[in-house]
């Protein structure tokens, strides 16, 4: 299938009823109308689980339509951001108590209302998801779709070698058992040491209580991928568009 990394256009057409498939998906940006038209004539799309022929028509408000297997987002609606979150900023699109938060960062770039996914607490930074498709952004958080997310955590050092055989085999906290789905020690310097922790429950503060009831508080977490979507480069404070590629990731990790 081929994939255009470029983000969906802020200004992309929003359509109202069923339109000629080729436009609807050059309009998700999987190629020009004449690529899709191939790709329609190849037998390589389905809408709504049907095989879809030339001249077909498509209401991307509505159908669930399919390249190569793997459901592209095509309602030009549906607004995908990520988000590096910087220490000191509430996870809430607005705080009554004046703080910053998220939606300071916004500005007038995102003319629609969207929605966290997930939180970080104030001190924590990293990568958060920003979206108005409650429906994705439900099965993100659910953790019965298991979809993982890693830190990056500065912890007390140092590291006895059985604390990831300990973590990814359950540690009893006060609301009840928890376990990580991976850890390793990414460095070490004197009596601090950087851990990364993978696991896919989101419980309040889960990560540092972990580390903290097996004696290694944390004084830094960074969280730098959620599904496989990942912080990459991203500046503190800034936003980005998820490319098709990473919202049709997203779908694929949820089962959609």
């Amino acid at each position: 299938m081929p994939r255009d990394d470029r983000a969906p256009r802020p200004d992309a057409p929003v359509y109202e009823g069923p339109e000629r498939l080729q436009k609807v998906l050059a309009a998700a940006g999987v190629g020009s109308r004449r690529a899709c038209e191939d790709l329609i004539f190849r037998r390589r799309v389905t809408v709504n689980g049907r095989v879809a022929q030339l001249g077909d028509r498509a209401d991307p408000t509505r159908d669930v339509i399919n390249v190569d297997g793997e459901r592209l987002q095509v309602d030009t609606r549906l607004v995908y951001l990520a988000m590096n979150k910087p220490s000191g900023v509430v996870s809430t699109m607005a705080d009554e108590k004046g703080r910053t938060a998220l939606a300071d960062f916004l500005g007038n770039r995102v003319e629609q209302r969207v929605y966290h996914v997930g939180r970080l607490d104030a001190d924590s930074e990293g990568l958060l998801l920003l979206t108005n498709d409650g429906t994705l952004a439900h099965k993100l958080m659910h953790p019965s779709y298991g979809v993982q997310k890693t830190y990056l955590c500065q912890v007390t050092g140092p590291i006895p070698r059985n604390l990831g055989k300990r973590l990814m085999a359950g540690v009893e906290l006060e609301d009840g058992p928890a376990k990580v789905d991976s850890f390793k020690v990414v460095d070490t310097l004197g009596k601090t040491a950087q851990v990364e922790v993978t696991l896919h429950e989101g419980r309040k503060h889960i990560v540092r209580r972990l580390l903290a009831e097996v004696g290694h508080p944390v004084s830094r977490l960074v969280r730098t991928s959620i599904g496989p979507i990942r912080l990459g480069d991203l500046r503190a404070g800034r936003t980005r568009r998820l490319t098709n590629a990473e919202v049709t990731a997203l779908f694929r990790a949820v089962g959609d």
